[in-house]
């Protein structure tokens, strides 16, 4: 597999920026946050994004997508990087829909079709401590009668989850086996919490106190539970990876652009040497970045055995060539880049909270240590 787009994915990336460009913008972001927003994002949005056909990137045609596969919405991701676009689409056409696609099928019938619709927002309730530990399971399950469950726990750091339709909910059973359910998140005993980060976008905790479910919505339980597990997640890191590059590239190219326009004594300071190896470096770095993720998004689409390495790979490069970007953005425009009236800041706080989702790099590192049997 060569790493290189083809005409489709070029014609796809360009009218995912085109829209987003428009109607997915910072501006939006900012409006969001000034309006002090409790929702999270612009149902309008979400809703184009349907009649787009973007949000069932990953569903299959039988259930009403465009059946395509991770390079393709690595490349909407990639442009929601650039345009800092607030949606729920990574936990939703990413998260929910891969959990949705590998578990039963009257799950799938249930929930898909409506995600396509952009009826329903997903979110994956996994974490529940502060750093990234999806195997700290905590939130249990047992039997409440005959094909029914109970669940009791906390969940954290989900993102849209306080608006969510559908939830994807990690537990732990009573013989210590970790089971996957899709919840409706207005199931009585479920309640959430909403708190804005410094991405500007809203995240909650969600309590669940004697949360009782039919036998219908468990997805996956023990050996099965693990393996969708980790299989969603992956999908996330990847995601997140190249919403990454996408927040680097903007980054970089405003601060390149700012670079040609800025003046001092009479000349435009991008023609300063030092500024120049400067970019230059980082210019090599997002490369590097850019084809480690789209590398993992191939052997992701065809079910390589090496995918899990490449995603912990490409997520932690991505990561690393972002934090660089934006670093140098911020101190390569001066004094002004530390203000709120230039947008470069806000690519900073995404790029924080990006690389903190779903596992850092050093999370990564040591999976990817794990996966290679050191």
């Amino acid at each position: 597999m060569t790493l290189i787009l083809d005409d489709s994915h070029i014609m796809l990336r360009d009218s995912a920026a085109g829209y987003l460009r428009k109607h997915g913008n910072v501006a939006q972001l900012r409006g969001l946050r000034d309006g002090d927003d409790t929702h999270g994002f612009e149902p309008k949005l979400w809703a184009g994004l349907g009649e787009m056909g973007f949000i069932g990137v990953l569903v299959s045609e039988a259930d009403g997508g465009l059946g395509l596969g991770h390079v393709e919405a690595g490349l909407i991701l990639e442009e929601m990087g650039r345009n800092l676009t607030a949606s729920p689409f990574l936990s939703t056409s990413i998260g929910a829909v891969t959990a949705l696609s590998a578990g039963v099928p009257h799950l799938r019938e249930k929930w898909l079709p409506r995600i396509v619709a952009s009826d329903v927002v997903g979110a994956i309730a996994v974490d529940e401590t502060a750093a990234h530990r999806p195997a700290a399971v905590n939130l249990k399950t047992g039997q409440a009668g005959e094909n029914r469950f109970r669940l009791n726990g906390r969940k954290t750091f989900v993102h849209n989850g306080h608006v969510a339709d559908l939830l994807i909910v990690s537990a732990r059973d009573a013989s210590d086996r970790v089971a996957l359910f899709a919840l409706d998140r207005r199931t009585r005993g479920i309640t959430a919490s909403s708190e804005r980060l410094v991405d500007s976008n809203l995240y909650a905790d969600i309590l669940f106190e004697d949360v009782e479910v039919d036998f219908g919505c468990l997805m996956a339980a023990g050996e099965e539970a693990d393996k969708a597990l980790h299989q969603v997640l992956d999908a996330l890191r990847l995601g997140a990876a190249a919403e990454l590059v996408g927040v680097a590239s903007e980054a970089f190219e405003r601060t390149l652009l700012y670079l040609k326009e800025r003046r001092q004594f009479g000349v435009a300071i991008g023609s300063f040497q030092a500024l120049q190896h400067r970019m230059a470096h980082l210019y090599s770095e997002l490369e590097v970045a850019r084809a480690a993720v789209l590398k993992a998004q191939q052997l992701t689409s065809t079910g390589d055995s090496h995918a899990s390495t490449a995603v912990a790979v490409a997520k932690a490069t991505a990561e690393m060539a972002a934090t660089l970007a934006v670093q140098e953005a911020v101190q390569l425009h001066g004094g002004i880049g530390m203000t709120d009236e230039m947008d470069i800041g806000l690519f900073m706080k995404r790029a924080k909270v990006l690389s903190s989702l779903y596992g850092g790099a050093d999370f990564q590192i040591e999976r990817f240590a794990r996966l290679s049997g050191f």
